[in-house]
């Protein structure tokens, strides 16, 4: 299986950050081939299941997904039900003191790095410079860590899924649209963050890719 983690800091209260990533349908705002999120059945629960409609160069393909387990307010997870073995979660680490996370970034190892040891004192991670003012990435209030976590296996995917234009093989759509999965989910997760936050700011994203194809 093929894997990519992208996860950042977000300056919001973890209940509120499960319960906004609960709503699957609003992602379509996120992505660049994302053109329509339908609920065919569920309240973002186990067993609520979404049609995904992406658009890409010629092609049009509608994804099936479902939710397989939650666990509120810290982990959601979900599969593609059809056509591809692919499957992942969100995990939303709660932050102590915000110098280290509680348990890392969802697997990367890459979070400790960005998180601890930064130096700041508990003023100024609290969102207070030496100005009194609140810095780029401080804030006030609740801390924790989001992690988008992805796992596929490419080799299963169905040729059949697809309705490709003459001369146009399986393979080459495969070799160009797999290496897009990183930016849509750094586009995603950035996004997201400035809708829980109610601002855009400049987000450091740690990103960990075990696959040769991304």
């Amino acid at each position: 299986m093929d894997e990519l983690v992208v996860s950042t800091e977000v300056y919001a209260d973890p209940a509120d950050v499960y319960e906004f990533l609960l709503e699957f349908p609003r992602y379509g705002r996120y992505s660049e081939y994302l053109r329509e999120v339908r609920t065919l059945a569920g309240d973002g629960g186990p067993g609520t299941r979404y049609a995904l409609t992406f658009a890409w160069w010629k092609l049009t393909y509608t994804a099936h997904s479902e939710v397989t387990d939650v666990e509120p307010p810290v982990r959601i997870d979900w599969a593609i039900t059809k056509d591809i073995d692919a499957g992942g979660c969100w995990r939303i680490t709660p932050l102590g003191d915000g110098s280290e996370d509680a348990d890392g970034d969802g697997g990367s190892g890459d979070g400790d790095e960005h998180d601890a040891g930064s130096g700041e004192s508990d003023t100024e991670r609290d969102g207070t410079d030496e100005d009194g003012t609140d810095g780029d990435g401080t804030d006030d209030g609740p801390t924790c860590r989001v992690a988008l976590e992805v796992e596929f296996d490419p080799s299963s995917a169905s040729s059949d899924a697809l309705d490709l234009p003459r001369l146009v093989s399986f393979n080459w759509v495969l070799k160009k649209a797999i290496p897009l999965i990183r930016s849509e989910a750094e586009r995603v997760v950035e996004r997201a963050v400035a809708d829980l936050e109610g601002r855009t700011r400049e987000i450091d994203l740690d990103v960990y890719v075990d696959s040769t194809r991304i």
